[in-house]
């Protein structure tokens, strides 16, 4: 069962996600925002690179180059509890615009952490824009039958993670 903007904004405010803007809340999901954090591909080595994207603005944002691939990771931390998983999804703005994201976002029951999103610029000519705090994704949240006998909190590799985070194998 997907959960209700009302049951989305009762575990909001009972801190399953930080910070929160009630204004994110949807009728069946909750917008995320992009942090300021990328990794980004250097000439110099096959691994990806941290790169500020602080320093970007929406009047003066990251230029995603076309087929550029990037780490990127949600401004909020997001505390998914047992009885719950969520899917993350590219809002359709953002597709519209040439962003793909590469369909890894999902989280499972007992999640703690910043989401990594793999983004990719699908255009072929053109460069899209990207800064920190824009509206990258949504979360669909949906209730679980019941608590997993072990959570992510027990099997995960990419709990607690505060910041973008390349893949650990």
């Amino acid at each position: 069962m997907i959960l209700p903007d009302h049951a989305i904004h009762q575990l909001c405010t009972a801190g399953m996600v930080t910070p929160f803007d009630p204004s994110l809340v949807n009728p069946a999901s909750l917008d995320v925002r992009l942090g300021s954090q990328l990794m980004i591909e250097s000439c110099q080595s096959p691994r990806l690179v941290p790169y500020p994207l602080e320093q970007h603005s929406e009047t003066d944002p990251f230029l995603l180059q076309p087929s550029q691939f990037v780490l990127a990771a949600t401004l909020e931390f997001v505390r998914v509890p047992d009885t719950c998983n969520a899917q993350f999804v590219l809002k359709s703005s953002r597709a519209r615009e040439g962003i793909e994201h590469l369909l890894a976002g999902y989280l499972d029951p007992g999640f703690h952490g910043v989401i990594t999103l793999e983004l990719h610029n699908s255009r072929q000519l053109h460069a899209v824009p990207i800064w920190p705090g824009m509206r990258i994704g949504q979360l669909v949240f949906s209730q679980m039958l019941a608590p997993p006998e072990r959570s992510y909190a027990v099997t995960g590799r990419y709990q607690g993670d505060t910041t973008v985070m390349e893949s650990r194998g």
